[in-house]
């Protein structure tokens, strides 16, 4: 027994009770299906086909079982569509009842394939061309639902469809009014009403009325909208006895009349219909669906969207059925957008955005296109960064990653992309930011900036790209040794002096040193007098207020904290630049406002208790003070927490701390003690700017 046999015997007898059977959409399929399915005609009972485009050709595709590749198979993988597969017959498919072959091949004769089926209550023949119609009959007195969409009706199909007096359910719509010969006339739909009594829906969507249909607008029922027959805006509608159950009336003018006799109708005139439209037609018209998530799209965007939870469930759900369906993705994606903005939010569950930030992660998977990638990550825009989005951190942040692969990206997609990066990494437990390190994100970033310094372009793109370096560096020593390999400190002094005046890129920069810098075993690759000089140099810097000479003397005073024994260099002077330090220090304000947000003192810590280099221990005191005496409630908490007022204390102790320093300190303490005797102290009346820290 060959290995394809095999493993048709084992998905047969694992299956052998099998019942219903749903297979949608699957054009892979080959003839040699067909012969599986024969397996479980004795117990098979509903059966969808529909759109299995190649399943009844020989040659190529996969079987039921087992998807294997076929040596035979066309380079698209599809089966052959040279040899039509006539073996394959539904006799002995007694217990079938619910058949759906919508797309079924003109090659196929349906006549002959459906004669052996005695059983059928349901039939979908979407799409199929009929050679005749009398074969509908033999169900005459058993067949409940008819499906015939995109079917070119004609009045031997109609008056065929007429005999079937059982029927509940008829479909005889279309995509659209265009490529169709036949009009729906006011006496065909009336004799359509009166003949099956029976139907509790219709759906004739798509579908041009010849004559007038419509009670003129002066002679209709006056009141609210009425589903009762009797006030039907549609004449043939008021030989109902009773109102249907489900009225289909998309891309018709007949869905704008103020009485439906319907309880549920699809059409364009509101949000309802719309959304009916949706949940109608998601599974098996995706053609329909992407129009009608389209209307929903500017519903959303234009109106108010009074119905968001059904709305977000319904496009969720179009999403997820269709993933592979260009169309759906663009305007599922764009309503999503829509949908989960600010407005919306209050009204929206933990579980249901999580579930939109799911769909959207899986349509940037499947699509590179660039409409669906920036519809995307605008969506992930609505959500709280990085809080909403940990429960899938490392999966967002690889496919943010490789959307920022390509050396010329979509120019919008990317600053989004970079946006969304830098606050994924904002924020974060040091865990996740190795993480991402070791994803590429680092190396990623500069090469960003690489290319924007190829085009001379300092813009949102290379200022986030840095702010996001600045973050992910922040107490990871790891992303720091990366940024350092890869060429990091290179183009630093390339954007230094390509971009002068963009003080906004020289803070993110020398933020991003200042991480660098407070790893130990890195400082000695920041000990050179090309660095020093430029570190020096920016000590006089006023971009920013104060934030861009502060981290420059942060990043000198880590390396300062080395001891003298380790500065090499002839020039510059050791003893000049900390003069260089004083001075800028004691030039800032201390009540300055800052860009800049701690999470640990730490780093600024270890500076304190210690001789080596009074100006660093000045230095950091300064910060604290600043910190302390305008963000009290934040940061004096904080400080306590950490230790940092015994480690003032050592600095009083200290010989080698110079007067203001010893100054400084007691204030900071002064500042802690008033903060525990008064712990609802609010800021001084100004708010803490919660920029990076780095």
């Amino acid at each position: 027994m060959g290995h394809l046999e095999l493993i048709n015997c084992i998905f047969v007898y694992i299956f052998q009770d099998l019942i219903e059977l749903h297979l949608p959409y699957c054009d892979s399929l080959s003839s040699r299906s067909l012969m599986t399915l024969t397996s479980f005609r004795e117990t098979l009972v509903s059966l969808c086909l529909f759109r299995c485009k190649n399943i009844f050709y020989r040659k190529g595709g996969p079987t039921l079982a087992c998807p294997e590749d076929s040596e035979d198979e066309d380079e698209d993988g599809r089966a052959s569509r040279q040899n039509l597969e006539t073996d394959f017959s539904f006799h002995g498919f007694n217990r079938l009842r619910l058949l759906n072959l919508g797309s079924l091949p003109a090659d196929v004769k349906v006549e002959n394939l459906l004669k052996p089926l005695k059983s059928i209550t349901s039939l979908d023949l979407s799409e199929v061309h009929l050679q005749g119609t009398a074969f509908l009959t033999q169900w005459r007195d058993r067949l409940a639902s008819l499906v015939l969409y995109n079917v070119d009706l004609s009045e031997e199909l109609v008056g065929t469809v007429l005999e079937l007096v059982n029927l509940r359910h008829l479909d005889i719509s279309r995509e659209s009014r265009r490529n169709t010969k036949f009009k729906m006339t006011k006496e065909v739909l009336t004799v359509i009403v009166k003949r099956l009594v029976n139907l509790v829906s219709l759906d004739i969507s798509g579908h041009i009325m010849l004559d007038n249909c419509t009670v003129p607008h002066f002679e209709e029922a006056l009141g609210r909208p009425s589903t009762e027959p009797c006030k039907s805006s549609l004449y043939p509608f008021q030989e109902l006895k009773r109102p249907l159950q489900f009225l289909g009336l998309y891309d018709t003018t007949l869905c704008n009349v103020t009485h439906i006799p319907a309880y549920k109708v699809t059409g364009s005139k509101n949000e309802e219909q719309v959304l009916n439209a949706i949940e109608a037609y998601t599974e098996f018209r995706p053609e329909l669906a992407h129009r009608a998530i389209n209307q929903l799209f500017d519903i959303a965007r234009i109106q108010h969207c009074s119905q968001l939870l059904r709305a977000l469930q319904l496009v969720i759900a179009a999403l997820k059925c269709h993933k592979y369906d260009k169309s759906i993705q663009v305007t599922g994606s764009a309503a999503l957008f829509y949908l989960t903005n600010t407005e919306y939010r209050s009204d929206q569950s933990v579980r249901l955005r999580r579930e939109v930030i799911q769909v959207v992660l899986n349509g940037m998977e499947q699509y590179q296109e660039v409409t669906v990638q920036r519809n995307c990550c605008l969506t992930l825009c609505n959500f709280s960064i990085p809080e909403e989005l940990e429960f899938q951190y490392s999966r967002v942040n690889q496919l943010l990653l490789k959307i920022l692969e390509p050396a010329r990206q979509d120019e919008s997609i990317q600053r989004i992309a970079v946006h969304l990066c830098n606050a994924l990494v904002c924020q974060v437990d040091n865990h996740h930011k190795e993480a991402v390190g070791k994803m590429g994100f680092v190396k990623t970033m500069l090469n960003l900036i690489q290319k924007k310094l190829h085009d001379r372009t300092c813009d949102q793109v290379m200022e986030f790209s840095w702010s996001a370096l600045w973050n992910i560096t922040d107490e990871t020593p790891d992303n720091c040794q990366m940024f350092l390999n890869w060429r990091g400190m290179s183009l630093f002094l390339e954007c230094l002096g390509e971009f002068p005046d963009k003080q906004e890129l020289h803070r993110n920069m020398l933020g991003l040193l200042g991480n660098v810098a407070e790893v130990k075993s890195l400082r000695p690759q920041l000990l050179t007098p090309q660095f020093i000089t430029v570190f020096s140099y920016l000590l006089e810097s006023k971009a920013d207020g104060i934030e861009v000479s502060y981290n420059a003397c942060g990043v000198l005073s880590h390396i300062m904290f080395d001891g003298p024994e380790v500065w090499a260099m002839e020039e510059p002077k050791r003893d000049a630049v900390m003069d260089r330090m004083w001075k800028a220090i004691q030039s800032w304000d201390v009540s300055s406002r800052r860009n800049i947000n701690y999470r640990s003192f730490e780093p600024i810590l270890r500076l304190l208790p210690q001789g080596i280099a009074p100006v660093s221990q000045h230095w950091a005191t300064w910060a604290l003070f600043n910190l302390v005496s305008v963000y009290p409630s934040k940061y004096c908490p904080l400080l306590i927490k950490e230790g940092g007022v015994s480690l003032l204390e050592k600095v009083l102790e200290l010989e080698s701390s110079k007067p203001e320093t010893k100054e400084m300190a007691r204030k900071v303490m002064e500042h802690c003690e008033k903060f525990k005797d008064d712990p609802m102290e609010t800021n001084n009346g100004q708010d803490v700017n919660y920029g990076q820290r780095g």
